[in-house]
């Protein structure tokens, strides 16, 4: 043993003394790191009181802060506040807010590979486009194709198989297309264009008076549990069934830069509240548009229901795939101008083949189902 002496102990009590220093002060920055409150801003392209599609941002957010304790907290500008409903790409982009939440076809002119990730017309139905973002590559995907703008998409919620639309004259055959103005956004608008119609984009809250006015002839919104509250009904007679958007979903955007700077746990709780309010949202679709459409088939019994044509189908799928084709062979505006879009091309390819995978299963389970079932 050695012997101890009077400096011997002042140099230990020092050293200890120095090191619960240390240890107090290592513990007091990890408590003041795990405590720090992080203020995020989301920008939506709904308006403040939008059902369904305005709720996924407010569960998101909930969900967001109470997991972590309050170190996350979100607060939502509806479109009534930045004034830009179709520009969240923009705003999130340039840092202008951290987070966006609104659906991708909206920025097609400006990325056209985020159309691929909404719904496209004829594909994916919401249960086998999930399957598809998460099992099937859609995610790595969705990645490459935000990366080179700073940001990151996540799957925002599905508003389930949208309706055809509201039309104020029947659709009998392709001629009935031809010159109709009709509200209709993202692919779906560039293959009602290719059959001769005159599409167009309007924000949500011009919808109802542009079709009273007669600024469009037509236009196709989501479903009953969004078009009964809007009132198209008293003014566009015919109601017709799907073909454009199998499987809608809804994007949740963040700033790249912003993501990188919040602590691990903090991106973890993030992405969970994302997924959570995503399926939260797509069960909300599916039970309000069964009780809405069960509201209207009683309230406005002259609503008329109809299927498009077979012609009209078979002309709006031959301009899909034409679409898709030229879409993939189009110079990318990123690569030098004698390459092809590998990308988008890697992105249908990918579509396409998980498509005739999942919807064999489909066919012999769900649709085997509802066509056997009394």
């Amino acid at each position: 043993m050695l012997p101890s002496t009077p400096r011997s102990l002042k140099n230990l009590k020092r050293v200890t003394t120095t090191l619960l220093a240390s240890v107090c002060a290592l513990l007091a920055s990890v408590s003041h790191a795990d405590d720090k409150v992080y203020r995020l801003k989301l920008a939506e392209t709904w308006g403040p009181n939008t059902p369904i599609l305005g709720d996924a941002s407010k569960n998101m957010a909930k969900l967001a802060e109470e997991m972590s304790n309050g170190r996350l907290q979100i607060r939502i500008d509806s479109a009534n506040k930045h004034k830009a409903p179709l520009g969240i790409f923009d705003m999130v982009k340039s840092g202008q807010y951290d987070l966006g939440h609104s659906s991708s076809y909206y920025w097609k002119g400006k990325v056209p590979n985020t159309l691929f990730f909404s719904s496209m017309p004829f594909g994916m139905m919401a249960t086998e486009q999930y399957a598809w973002f998460y099992r099937g590559g859609g995610m790595e995907l969705m990645e490459k194709v935000y990366a080179p703008h700073n940001l990151l998409s996540f799957p925002g919620g599905n508003s389930d198989i949208q309706m055809g639309g509201w039309f104020k004259k029947e659709i009998n055959t392709i001629d009935d297309l031809q010159g109709l103005k009709i509200r209709i956004p993202g692919f779906a608008g560039e293959v009602m264009a290719r059959v001769g119609a005159a599409p167009t984009n309007i924000a949500p809250g011009e919808l109802y008076t542009s079709l009273e006015r007669g600024t469009i002839d037509a236009l196709e919104w989501v479903g009953p549990a969004f078009d009964l509250r809007m009132g198209f009904q008293k003014i566009a007679p015919y109601y017709y069934t799907a073909w454009h958007e199998p499987g809608s979903e809804t994007q949740f955007l963040v700033n790249k830069k912003v993501w990188d700077s919040l602590p691990k746990d903090l991106q973890v709780i993030l992405e969970t509240a994302f997924r959570v309010a995503a399926f939260d949202m797509y069960t909300q679709a599916i039970d309000a548009n069964a009780n809405s459409w069960a509201s209207m088939s009683q309230e406005f019994p002259d609503i008329k229901v109809r299927d498009f044509p077979p012609q009209v189908l078979s002309a709006l799928h031959s301009a899909t795939e034409a679409l898709l084709q030229e879409q993939a062979e189009k110079d990318a505006l990123a690569q030098e101008q004698a390459e092809k879009d590998a990308l988008a091309q890697e992105i249908i390819t990918s579509q396409r083949e998980y498509l005739t995978k999942v919807r064999a299963w489909t066919d012999i389970s769900t649709k085997a189902y509802l066509e056997t079932t009394p």
